[in-house]
């Protein structure tokens, strides 16, 4: 990965248990290895439950708590997988509006494998070029997206990669992205 610098910027990672850990913690890496702050963002306060695969890993400790989290106090936004993970997200209210404040701010957003279903239930598809986990190619289409089969797609500060093995090409983009900052193309 190109070494670049996002010092001093501070980063929102949005999940809930069921996340799949490599898609937290190589992103999560990545950002602390650049210089910047992730910040763990999830519907509850406590630990989340992380997985391999259907395997029970690590347990991560929650920073802040969806409903009180504002986007504005972020830099970019990093959504990570997990079929558990991202079903459940989708659904919380105060998830999905703290995603849909950064599109609207033009902020980066970056999201792998099951990650990109809350895009959907956001309303920030429509129009926009992503890739995702293959499963999710039909649901993402049918919310206005063109979805590629590539291992990273950048649209307009939106990161998208398909599943772990993509991680090395996500993480570079992700800290592309957030060097470069706002987009005006970012749109809600």
């Amino acid at each position: 990965m190109a070494e670049q610098s996002i010092s001093g910027k501070k980063i929102a990672f949005l999940l809930t248990d069921g996340v799949e850990q490599v898609e937290l913690t190589s992103p999560w890496q990545a950002v602390k290895d650049a210089g910047a702050e992730p910040v763990l963002v999830a519907p509850k306060t406590g630990e989340l439950q992380g997985f391999k695969g259907v395997d029970k890993a690590d347990k991560f400790p929650v920073d802040v708590a969806a409903d009180a989290a504002n986007a504005a106090d972020y830099d970019a936004l990093v959504i990570p997988g997990g079929v558990v993970n991202a079903d459940h997200l989708r659904v919380e209210k105060a998830a999905v509006d703290f995603t849909r404040a950064f599109f609207e701010s033009g902020k980066p957003v970056a999201s792998i494998c099951h990650g990109p279903w809350i895009l959907i239930e956001a309303g920030v598809t429509e129009g926009r070029k992503l890739t995702s986990y293959h499963t999710l190619a039909t649901d993402l289409k049918n919310a206005g997206a063109t979805w590629v089969d590539e291992e990273v797609v950048v649209d307009q500060g939106l990161v998208t990669s398909r599943n772990p093995g993509d991680l090395e090409a996500f993480n570079a983009k992700l800290i592309e992205e957030v060097a470069e900052g706002k987009h005006r193309g970012q749109t809600a």
